[in-house]
């Protein structure tokens, strides 16, 4: 990196030459999430500072100095039969940004940001046109749908691999690679602080910090609309079930809403839930899905990326999903791994348990979070797998990430200059 400044300088110094351009695409709440950083480590790269990045992002990468020119939600879809329903939008929003990136808005770098059913088809476009292409998590080519490697060679330059194990897939199929590590990893402190959290929780409530004493429940039951149409309705019997059989201790239920536009069914079934049981303590906060798992003794949770944001706070969890009968049978038909929980998938084996589709019953879910509330043993014994894993994934991933597109940046201001 010693030359780097050097090479930017050079490349991008004079009057004559346009400030260097980023185009980033992120397609969900966890892309913006894990690009924000890396956004964050470039304006504090020499000749960096000047860079202008658009494309579609969230919240984060917008608070970094990103343009967002369309909106993130359109992408923010999982499973066939919903990305059917979603498809004719997003075809039109792929077509426009190709056009305008091969056009007016042509950046020197694309670095696509996971969501790989849209980002590899926009970078293979990119790619054909000379445009250098990054893409920051691999699509989980190790667990399902291994055929995608090949079109990954066609249209990704550079793979930047978040887990340690993918790097050594695409050496063999000759795509080059970068571990930057896990960004949640270096973010979430290796010890806890969880009566901390619970009164920092406990001053947004605007209620007593003892108010929170005895068992806390978090409760996570995804970021998108689909996931709340589909799980939360079953969380909150499993809610409801676990406070009867526990009758004896002060529970309370903290569910972070991930967006403001998922507060309205959520406090729809909380007040269903109020109306049967006026008594149980559950609480929405927007946002704050690191302070609620921090709080936590145990955690309910829909797959995904807050599974392992679960595991870095090195909480007991259950993992459960819900998807439609026919996204789930194509899914199991592609499918290599046993399990789909990143903790599990990162410790190779069923640390903890997952409960899905027919399995995801309120009782099933409620004996399994049971379980481990009644066995301490058990969960110290998860607890320090869990913090093996988080010094796995602990990297400076935004520098790592800004690097590799500072790299390639003042490889294409080179060959400007050459020619």
């Amino acid at each position: 990196m010693t030359l780097l400044p050097h090479l930017l300088a050079a490349s991008y110094g004079s009057a004559r030459l346009t400030l260097p351009k980023l185009a980033c695409v992120a397609g969900e709440p966890s892309g913006d999430l894990l690009a924000a950083p890396a956004l964050s480590a470039l304006k504090q790269i020499p000749n960096m500072t000047s860079l202008e990045v658009y494309g579609i992002g969230g919240p984060r990468m917008q608070a970094e100095g990103m343009r967002s020119d369309w909106p993130m939600e359109t992408l923010s879809v999982r499973g066939y039969v919903e990305a059917i329903k979603q498809l004719p939008a997003i075809l039109k929003l792929r077509k426009e940004l190709i056009t305008n990136l091969l056009g007016e808005g042509r950046p020197d770098i694309y670095l696509g940001i996971d969501a790989p059913d849209f980002n590899l088809g926009v970078e293979l476009e990119l790619r054909k046109a000379g445009i250098p292409t990054l893409h920051l998590v691999s699509p989980s080519i190790w667990a399902w749908r291994a055929g995608r490697i090949k079109k990954i060679a066609q249209a990704v330059e550079r793979m930047l691999c978040i887990f340690p194990f993918e790097t050594e897939i695409y050496d063999r199929a000759g795509v080059a690679s970068t571990y930057v590590g896990h960004p949640l990893a270096s973010d979430i402190p290796l010890e806890p602080n969880t009566q901390l959290a619970r009164e920092q929780i406990a001053n947004t409530l605007n209620i007593e910090s003892s108010a929170l004493d005895g068992v806390v429940v978090a409760v996570l039951p995804g970021s998108r609309a689909s996931e709340i149409e589909l799980i939360a309705p079953v969380f909150f019997e499993t809610m409801q079930l676990l406070n009867e059989r526990l009758k004896g201790q002060k529970l309370h239920f903290l569910i972070p809403v991930a967006t403001p536009q998922l507060r309205e069914p959520l406090e729809q079934l909380l007040l269903k839930t109020k109306n049967v049981n006026p008594d149980i303590q559950i609480h929405l906060l927007d946002g704050m899905a690191d302070e609620v798992l921090e709080a936590s003794d145990v955690v309910l949770i829909a797959s995904g990326t807050a599974t392992l944001q679960a595991a870095l706070w090195k909480k007991p969890m259950v993992i459960s999903y819900k998807v439609p009968w026919l996204t789930a049978q194509i899914m199991k038909r592609q499918g290599y791994l046993p399990y789909v929980g990143l903790p599990n998938i990162l410790c190779e084996a069923f640390v903890v348990p997952e409960l899905l589709q027919d399995d995801a019953t309120p009782d099933k879910l409620a004996s399994a979070l049971q379980d481990w509330l009644e066995h301490p043993v058990k969960v110290a014994e998860l607890q320090e797998r869990f913090a093996q894993m988080h010094e796995t994934l602990r990297r400076p991933t935004g520098l790592l990430v800004a690097q590799a597109v500072a790299q390639t940046i003042a490889s294409v201001g080179k060959q400007r200059v050459a020619q």
